[in-house]
């Protein structure tokens, strides 16, 4: 028989870094699922991407039991990360933080393309590319 699914929670959460306290206590603990075994599962799927914000898709059944998906981090974490920024500009029409290059934009699109909205990689490149442009980052020509 197929267990019914009791809510569906979306969280963006450090790699490596979950614990029971907020934000991850309060949102998964008023469904009573075992805090601990989540957080330790998670740090151990997301060991690799330590430092990087990756959204997780955590779905919990009436038994109290849950399953759970990792994303891939967001655009701007990746552009970020790329770039050694710290943050983007705070007036991306005139004030520019970096220079991304097409091979740089087109991996970043390679990796994001399972969770965008996109039928090919170009379409994906597209989307990096804009989120690029409002964090006030030049892509080479």
């Amino acid at each position: 028989m197929a267990r019914r699914v009791k809510a569906v929670v979306r969280l963006q959460i450090l790699a490596g870094k979950a614990t029971p306290a907020p934000p991850v206590g309060p949102a998964l603990g008023q469904y009573g699922i075992n805090l601990p075994a989540f957080c330790k599962e998670y740090n151990e799927k997301t060991a690799s991407m330590t430092g990087m914000t990756v959204p997780v898709e955590v779905t919990i059944f009436d038994d109290r039991s849950y399953s759970f998906i990792t994303r891939t981090p967001p655009a701007v974490d990746l552009i970020k990360q790329e770039l050694n920024l710290d943050k983007g500009s705070g007036n991306p029409n005139t004030q520019k933080v970096g220079t991304l290059s097409r091979a740089t934009l087109h991996k970043i699109a390679e990796m994001k393309l399972k969770d965008l909205n996109a039928l090919d990689v170009a379409a994906a490149e597209k989307m990096i590319e804009g989120t690029a442009r409002s964090m006030g980052v030049t892509i080479e020509a």
